[in-house]
């Protein structure tokens, strides 16, 4: 009887865990279809072959072009409509910002990485706004690996701090010619805790730069904004910085002194300047070993009425809290980089344990770059304007918010060389090659196509003209 009994008890709460499981499932489904349904009403003109083409790129193997995407089961126009949609479509993105904001994962830190990555389009001379940026990848694209011909674009992305790929896109726009990448992504981050703040959300955001950011002119345009944001910004090892100078004495002649000297200055390269920490954390981690995190306060660098602070009187004084990070190791052997300067700004004093974990998941990120690229196709659109390659990209970020969405439900269908994974703590690749299916549970809100005959084609007697050539721009320094 008492076996009886416990295998009973053991059934009974099996079949519960089931129900329960089952229930998520659902709710992770409805969550699914519902943002399938918003982001339809997001897509102004050409919702439908717009709609379609997010879901081909999603149930797509490996994509060399876009035509490719039209032989999907899931597009059921012509080829032609994916660059009719891409060309003459309309995105809302103000209102897409909205539902992807209020879509994010509620779990995961309010820690968001911004970074740009390069559209290379090296050979298309017929396109204008082409710049000269950095590119990470030798050999490829017709470039040796330090420049290319293309455009930026610059995402926006919720980190989590767990052990996988996973982050949650929420904005992206592009750095066009003559634009300065620190103002926007200063204007990003403005927008961005607005629409926080307007779903609910009452803590503070931290936002996550590299050094391809001028730090000062950042705190510079988010001055009025810093009570309600914090930021974390990457910089150079050989930085030289300053206390608040002594103060004056009475009567002293000459004009009052802005920066310290002597014992007042900061070298990143020798301790002998740094002095006792203000503030300091010493832990264990299990991947980073012995981590080692110090804070020093009202620090500010030395500026200059030219660049970024042309036409001003005099440069402003900007104070940060310098933050220095060392580990003992790293994950897989690799070999233990120097010390990790960070400049953070915000109200109040900074979390030391937060700040070092969200600066080493700020490369989560470029995890998701890559799969965009490589798996989802995003920079092998061959496009002609950088418009069209604006809309293309937000298909691509609701591609992966799609993907994060139906993580809970998605079955894992690994190849035999690959370690079996239970549901829900799938990657992002294992989540798509199940989007077919979950795809067809969720619905599609497009309509089908109509029935329709080819076009007349190009009137007798006119010929085509050749494009316009455009000059690749150079940014001056």
């Amino acid at each position: 009887m008492i076996f009886r009994r416990k295998a009973a008890a053991v059934a009974s709460s099996m079949v519960a865990g089931d129900e329960s499981c089952q229930q998520a499932a659902g709710g992770a489904l409805a969550r699914l279809a519902g943002f399938r349904r918003e982001l339809y009403w997001c897509l102004w003109r050409r919702p439908d072959a717009l709609f379609e083409l997010t879901d081909a790129v999603l149930t797509a193997g490996h994509a060399g072009s876009l035509p490719y995407l039209s032989l999907e089961p899931v597009f059921r126009r012509g080829h032609g409509m994916i660059y009719q949609a891409l060309s003459e479509g309309a995105v809302d993105e103000e209102a897409l910002r909205d539902l992807l904001v209020a879509v994010r994962p509620r779990g995961w830190p309010l820690v968001f990485a911004i970074d740009a990555s390069t559209y290379p389009r090296p050979e298309a001379e017929t396109s204008p706004d082409r710049e000269w940026h950095h590119h990470s990848c030798p050999g490829s694209h017709g470039s040796d690996g330090a420049a290319v011909a293309g455009w930026a674009f610059q995402w926006l992305a919720q980190l989590s701090f767990a052990a996988d790929s996973w982050t949650a896109p929420q904005d992206q726009v592009r750095v066009g010619a003559g634009d300065d990448a620190t103002r926007q992504a200063a204007a990003q981050v403005i927008a961005h805790a607005a629409r926080l703040r307007a779903a609910g959300e009452t803590g503070i955001p931290l936002y996550v730069l590299d050094a391809g950011y001028d730090e000062a002119p950042l705190s510079w345009d988010l001055r009025g904004h810093l009570g309600q944001v914090q930021i974390l910004v990457r910089l150079r090892n050989d930085r030289v910085l300053y206390r608040d100078p002594p103060p004056r004495v009475p009567g002293k002649a000459g004009r009052p002194r802005i920066h310290g000297s002597g014992s007042d200055r900061f070298e990143c390269k020798d301790p002998a300047t740094w002095g006792a920490p203000d503030r300091e954390l010493a832990l264990h981690d299990e991947k980073y070993g012995q981590v080692s995190v110090m804070s020093w306060s009202g620090l500010h660098p030395k500026l200059f009425c030219r660049g970024r602070f042309a036409g001003f009187a005099k440069p402003p004084v900007i104070k940060c809290h310098l933050i220095r990070v060392t580990v003992t190791r790293l994950p897989n052997g690799r070999k233990v980089p120097g010390p990790l300067w960070l400049w953070w700004a915000g109200p109040g004093v900074p979390g030391l344990d937060l700040i070092w974990r969200s600066y080493l998941h700020r490369f989560d990120i470029e995890h998701t770059y890559r799969f965009a690229k490589h798996a989802l196709g995003w920079d092998k659109a061959a496009l002609r304007h950088p418009e069209q390659v604006s809309r293309w990209t937000w298909l691509v970020v609701c591609a992966i918010t799609q993907l994060r969405l139906a993580r809970p439900v998605a079955g894992d269908h690994r190849q035999r060389w690959e370690r079996r994974r239970r549901q829900g703590k799938l990657s992002p690749g294992r989540v798509r090659r199940d989007f077919h299916r979950l795809a067809a549970l969720a619905g599609t809100p497009a309509s089908p196509p109509k029935p329709s005959r080819a076009g007349p084609g190009r009137p007798k007697g006119r010929a085509s003209t050749p494009a316009t050539r455009h000059p690749v721009i150079k940014k001056a320094a």
